[in-house]
């Protein structure tokens, strides 16, 4: 298998242990993200909210999203520690995760997801630039190896929180999830973080510090970027792309508890079975990319979602809705890495943090009041409506992704 993944990837297999160590450490928070999900119904049971009401929750994670993005591409472009940034990110997001469980009402928890949404965007400006720096050639391949392991945070934690569920309340499951986001912060500390630090002789990542930017040439790079309009389109559409993942990822385990009657232990299964998809098809996508191009995959991934999303709620028996969950897995998380490559490979080297900064950025901004007019969808004309709305947002990034024109590379 190593063999066949040189050979198709055309890089060693010694100098990967960089990218899935900062996989390793994305997945941590999305893990983060994921637990919270499962708790959703849960807390909503347990505070007597509308879905509307819990809706808001999430709102609170992506406004928060949305703010740290004013900053975080700056910090990571001009002080050039990607690495250390991405510790801190881990370190903010468990102690979020830890205050969470301290929760008796809604406040609480709507400052720990404040703090979550700001490790979310500290985290991806520092991770994608470190990675998409380090192997250009191969960029498609490690952004895929990067939402790898999302899809593992994602993947795992719905599983682990269901089964604590059943056991226990969703304060002590909260807490007890911040654990391996800590460690995960201390793994990649002392692998990653020390100056000059080497994994192996072979490996390519050189250690924390990178040549950041001075203010001017910061302003400069960052004013060519929003006078890129190609770049700008792909923001749109990630934009459209990301309402409709987030508002399943919200929605999904609601439907599955509320309308179709699964147990706990059922949904994080379920939810399990919907990252499994995209374990699959991340790599896969990423490295076609490479040598296809970014366009033809993001068209068929975006497409085929769309179909898949209006058939979800018409599925009411166990193991059908699971397998169905894999496939919507394997076409929505299959674009994901293709995007962020496609991303950087529009904009220079020197502000890649700012620029997926500001990906992320229109991501969570358009994202802000899915939750909540979804839940005001729902509490009118049910859960079933919400998903319809959710395929014509996919719809519209298939759409916008249809007439951008064909990539070409950065210098």
């Amino acid at each position: 298998m190593i063999a066949a993944i040189e050979q198709m990837t055309g890089l060693n297999w010694k100098r990967q242990g960089a990218a899935f160590l900062v996989a390793g450490g994305h997945g941590a928070t999305h893990w983060i993200m994921a637990t919270f999900y499962v708790l959703v119904p849960f807390i909503r049971e347990d505070l007597g909210l509308s879905y509307a009401e819990a809706g808001i929750f999430a709102s609170v994670f992506f406004v928060s999203s949305f703010a740290a993005n004013a900053g975080s591409g700056a910090l990571v472009d001009i002080s050039g520690r990607r690495v250390l940034l991405q510790v801190i990110s881990l370190v903010i997001g468990g102690a979020a995760l830890v205050v969470m469980g301290l929760a008796q009402g809604s406040w609480l928890i709507i400052l720990s997801l404040v703090f979550i949404g700001a490790t979310n965007n500290l985290w991806h400006p520092a991770a994608i630039s470190y990675l998409s720096e380090r192997f250009p050639v191969n960029r498609g391949y490690v952004l895929s190896i990067h939402t790898l392991g999302a899809s593992f945070g994602d993947m795992i934690a719905p599983l682990v929180a269901g089964v604590l569920l059943v056991w226990t309340t969703w304060q002590t499951t909260a807490a007890v999830c911040a654990a391996p986001i800590f460690a995960m912060a201390l793994v990649l500390y002392v692998l990653l973080g020390g100056r000059g630090r080497r994994m192996s002789t072979e490996d390519t990542a050189d250690g924390d510090a990178v040549e950041g930017l001075s203010i001017g040439d910061y302003i400069n790079g960052i004013l060519g970027v929003l006078r890129n309009g190609a770049f700008l389109g792909i923001c749109l559409m990630a934009a459209f792309r990301s309402m409709a993942q987030n508002g399943l990822l919200f929605f999904l385990p609601l439907l599955m508890l509320d309308d179709l009657g699964f147990g706990p232990i059922f949904l994080g299964v379920a939810l399990t079975s919907l990252q499994v998809g995209g374990m699959i098809a991340g790599p896969v996508a990423g490295t076609l990319s490479d040598r296809t191009g970014r366009r033809p995959i993001v068209l068929a991934g975006l497409a085929t979602t769309t179909l898949v999303i209006t058939v979800v709620p018409a599925i009411t028996v166990p193991t059908p809705f699971a397998v169905l969950l894999v496939v919507l897995g394997f076409t929505l998380f299959a674009v994901r890495p293709v995007v962020h490559s496609w991303s950087m490979d529009l904009v220079p080297r020197k502000v890649g943090g700012s620029a997926i900064s500001l990906l992320f950025g229109a991501q969570a901004g358009f994202s802000t009041l899915v939750p909540i007019v979804g839940g005001l969808i729902a509490d009118i004309w049910g859960l079933e409506m919400v998903f319809m709305v959710l395929a014509l947002c996919m719809g519209v990034a298939t759409s916008v992704a249809y007439v951008l024109p064909s990539e070409k590379r950065a210098s």
